[in-house]
């Protein structure tokens, strides 16, 4: 029973991960993305719930105080060049991202995990399992969002990045308002 606690924990993680991975690809990006975006969520996922399971309620007091505000910035820059680049037309040559926005990309979905990482040591289940876990669903759930969003936009077309830059921006506004 621990173990669909820590399978519903990670799908929940994932989420934003996927969301974001979704609105990615809709302004059809690089393909490289596909799998470069699903791991580096994964990674962070992973690595964010470690912190928290590591750090305990010390790290937690002081990632609460400016986590929300550093994923709203985050999305909402991202969010709003995917919008602009959209109004002008977009590129028409796919491009992949730089490591700058992947990093950045990385941490805004994955403060939360920090939080939820305090939670492992309650669920009765290997911390590295639980690691795992929450990083191969991220990937997993990340990789078909991306999937769906470029498929998506194939369909539609380049303006769908507007949809996608409005998404980035509605869960870094939706993130600031429910912060504590």
């Amino acid at each position: 029973m621990r173990v669909l606690q820590v399978i519903a924990l990670a799908f929940g993680l994932a989420m934003d991960a996927t969301a974001v991975c979704a609105a990615r690809a809709i302004g059809a990006r690089d393909r490289r993305e596909l799998v470069i975006l699903p791991l580096v969520f994964g990674a962070f996922q992973a690595g964010m719930a470690g912190v928290g399971w590591l750090g305990g309620t010390w790290a937690t007091r002081y990632i609460a105080a400016w986590d929300h505000w550093v994923a709203f910035a985050l999305l909402v820059l991202i969010g709003g060049k995917m919008i602009v680049d959209a109004l002008r037309g977009g590129d028409r040559e796919p491009r992949a991202g730089s490591a700058a926005l992947y990093l950045g990309l990385g941490i805004a979905t994955s403060i939360d995990a920090a939080a939820a990482g305090l939670t492992l040591p309650l669920l009765a289940v290997a911390p590295w399992l639980a690691l795992v876990m929450i990083g191969t669903i991220t990937v997993a759930c990340s990789a078909l969002g991306y999937a769906a969003g470029r498929f998506l936009g194939e369909r539609v077309g380049p303006r769908l990045g507007l949809v996608g830059g409005a998404v980035l921006v509605g869960i870094g506004i939706d993130i600031l308002i429910r912060a504590p």
